[in-house]
């Protein structure tokens, strides 16, 4: 049987055989040169410094290939047709299978060999980053204009007012039988494809955490533990924030850049219909994981004991790498839902139980655990913040995007360099503050209700900022010059065509130029990228003076609030996040002693449970509700071409801003538990004092009888 995985700073139980073949005299910082070249040629793998590393780099591109989707969400949805709905359940659909298997490998934890399940589990991260990015392999093509026959994207005067006569009337039974025959199957294999590919991701992540936790903390020397830990999530933390900053990279990029047609294409990334490369990303971090699997392989079961502190963390991290590891541990869930804890706490259930007792008594503990008011207050807590950062980071990069009419790339970029930093900085400040202040449960649960309440306080100026919805023509709009005419009668027009332009005069978008009545098309050299021409379309009979137009929808008149509007979300961030440590002491002095780590298990099975899974499903319904305007796609309702802006910053904050009353609501709530049994403990110790002198006073009238 392998060590015990126990709590940080447990020494495991080695036995002296293994021990003694393993080290020898003057062994330094657990780096031991053995003469035989067999041992010097695996000295390396017997490093548990180099395992940190190994490990640090694996977590690293883990949570790069899980947040990677997140960052890419809207794109996905653009380019196979999905609703916001289905993206979030996407999006959620990897916490089934890690929910599913986490208890089982807590179970079977201490009876494997650990870095071996750890390589495997990396393996199968790696093989969903590649089945991930499969549909883009296995799909046609993409077309942003549905009405071109060929491949090629290039030819904009498809969407031309043509007249009635010239519309073949074929094209609609054959567009209807392409439906039928392979395009509806298609999408539903990409999608299937996509769902198989976050389960076995979720599959994939269940070892590497808790594994690689408990692994770190059994071998190395009991005071550096807390730095090593430190080490590992301060490096992991960087993941969320490097999948966005990816994303914001691979998304510049067309997504057919692999299969570009002969004459280019005419797009840009302001355009609506523009879908960036986001298979690429999954290519990328999937390779990365690959690679950072390989060391597993060659690590033993069994690593001998680091035997010295190392002596810079004895003069430098004394105090901080107590800090760190207790401020950095909970940092993981605030960007990808991840948190060691979630992991640490479930592989430490029952390491020594039989299959039946496991089974006996997981249940007693639950309910007496669940039974304990702070304990579900503080996990309700959790849940409402949880659920808030689920949301948050499935799709406000699109709400970004539609919201203030920037790209993706740049929407990513924005929350990987502001939102995440703000969160994480948030974690470890409120670590510090517990440990520096010395906050006893009162006190912290004070600290989580002012950072809760703050939180609520900044985010009431975002329901203001922003733009209402601009006319569209057939959709907010009547269509035609003047009331009471039409004036595209004599334009035979696709309705499943979709290539905008904005009547700059009048701030209202046409779907299509034929829509519009345009006649004619002409192409320029743009001034912001001379080598790409810019679209102009004439001769329209919807527009005043039947000026030309430039294509592309109507850019937001609030581009401009996108900047403060982050800076506020990103302080809200950062003093929600605040209250993750303080609550996380109050659930490990709240129960009893024999139930931490159960409790702790507890607890995170049901973050999982009731936030990181439902949460992103409830946030894409919210969206969806506000949609004015879906593309149809062979006879189904495909992505949202248009949203009232209004209703959709209104929605998507509102229940933000719900999750964020509810966490504060409990906070409150525990904190007058809290005074209530202090004021209860304070008259019970006034009574017991008022009742003592009197004892000691008949006590010495009867010692001078005496």
């Amino acid at each position: 049987m392998g060590p015990r995985i126990g709590p940080v700073g447990e020494e495991p139980q080695m036995s002296d055989q293994n021990t003694k073949a393993v080290l020898g005299a003057g062994d330094t910082l657990g780096c031991r040169a053995s003469p035989d070249p067999q041992d010097s040629r695996l000295s390396l793998f017997h490093n548990i410094k180099f395992f940190l590393l190994c490990h640090s780099l694996l977590q690293l591109a883990q949570l790069m290939i899980s947040g990677y989707l997140k960052s890419s969400i809207s794109t996905v949805e653009k380019r196979f047709g999905l609703s916001s709905q289905t993206s979030g359940l996407l999006a959620a659909f990897n916490e089934v299978g890690n929910t599913t298997l986490i208890v089982f490998v807590s179970y079977f934890g201490s009876r494997v060999h650990r870095p071996r399940f750890i390589g495997c589990g990396a393996i199968l991260v790696a093989l969903a980053g590649l089945l991930m990015s499969l549909p883009h392999f296995i799909s046609e093509p993409y077309r942003y204009e549905h009405s071109s026959p060929e491949n090629t994207s290039v030819n904009s005067e498809a969407t031309l007012c043509l007249p009635t006569t010239s519309a073949p009337a074929s094209e609609p039974a054959h567009s209807n039988n392409s439906c039928t025959s392979s395009a509806g199957t298609q999408h539903l294999t990409v999608v299937a494809i996509m769902f198989a590919a976050q389960t076995l991701l979720g599959v994939g992540g269940v070892p590497i955490q808790p594994f690689g936790i408990s692994y770190i903390d059994d071998f190395a020397h009991h005071s550096n533990s807390p730095l090593y830990l430190g080490i590992l999530f301060a490096i992991t933390m960087m993941g969320p924030g490097l999948a966005y900053g990816l994303g914001g990279i691979m998304l510049r990029l067309y997504v057919d850049i692999d299969r570009m047609p002969p004459g280019g294409i005419s797009l840009t990334s302001k355009d609506p219909r523009w879908v960036g490369a986001w298979w690429l990303g999954f290519l990328i971090a999937a390779s990365a994981v690959a690679l950072a699997a390989i060391p597993y392989f060659f690590f033993p079961r069994e690593m001998p004991k680091e035997k010295h502190e190392l002596r810079f963390r004895r003069r430098v991290l004394a105090t901080a790498s107590s800090s760190i590891n207790n401020d950095e541990k909970c940092v993981h869930e605030n960007t990808s839902g991840e948190t060691p804890e979630k992991q640490e706490g479930l592989a430490q259930m029952a390491p020594d139980l039989t299959v039946i007792q496991f089974i006996k008594v997981f249940p007693r503990v639950l309910l007496r655990t669940l039974r304990h008011p702070i304990f579900l207050l503080v996990v309700l807590s959790q849940v409402c913040l949880s659920s808030t950062v689920a949301g948050l980071a499935t799709f406000l990069p699109k709400f970004l995007e539609r919201q203030f009419s920037v790209t993706a790339s740049y929407a990513n970029m924005l929350i990987g360099c502001l939102t995440i930093p703000s969160g994480i900085l948030g974690v470890v400040v409120g670590g510090v503050l517990v440990k520096r202040l010395h906050l006893g449960p009162r006190h912290s649960t004070l600290l989580c209700v002012l950072g809760a309440m703050f939180c609520l306080i900044f985010s009431l100026p975002l329901f203001f900022m922003g733009c209402s919805t601009h006319r569209i023509a057939g959709v907010t709009d009547q269509l035609g010059a003047q009331p009471g005419m039409s004036c595209n009668e004599a334009c035979a027009c696709p309705s499943g065509d979709f290539n905008p332009i904005c009547d700059t005069s009048t701030r209202v978008e046409y779907l299509t130029p034929c829509q519009a009545g345009c006649k004619g098309q002409v192409a320029e050299k743009g001034l912001d990228s001379p080598s790409k021409d810019q679209i102009f379309y004439t001769n329209c009979s919807c527009v005043a003076g039947g000026g030309r137009v430039l294509a592309g929808s109507c850019e937001s008149a609030c581009s401009h609030l996108v900047l403060p509007y982050m800076l506020l979300a990103s302080v809200g961030a950062a003093l929600a996040s605040l209250t993750h440590t303080p609550s996380f002491i109050l659930i490990l002095r709240g129960v009893k002693k024999e139930d931490k780590t159960l409790a702790v298990g507890i607890q995170f099975m049901l973050l999982r449970i009731l936030a990181w899974m439902p949460s992103p499903v409830i946030h894409g319904s919210v969206i969806d509700t506000t949609c004015v305007h879906w593309a149809q796609n062979c006879g189904r309702r495909a992505v949202c071409r248009y949203y009232d802006l209004d209703l959709l910053r209104n929605r998507f904050i509102g229940l933000q801003f719900f999750f964020k009353t509810g966490c504060l609501i409990c906070f409150i709530l525990i904190w007058a538990i809290l005074r209530k049994q202090g004021k209860d403990k304070g008259s019970m110790a006034t009574l017991s004092s008022d009742l003592l002198p009197q004892e000691s006073a008949q006590e010495k009238t009867e010692d001078s009888r005496m």
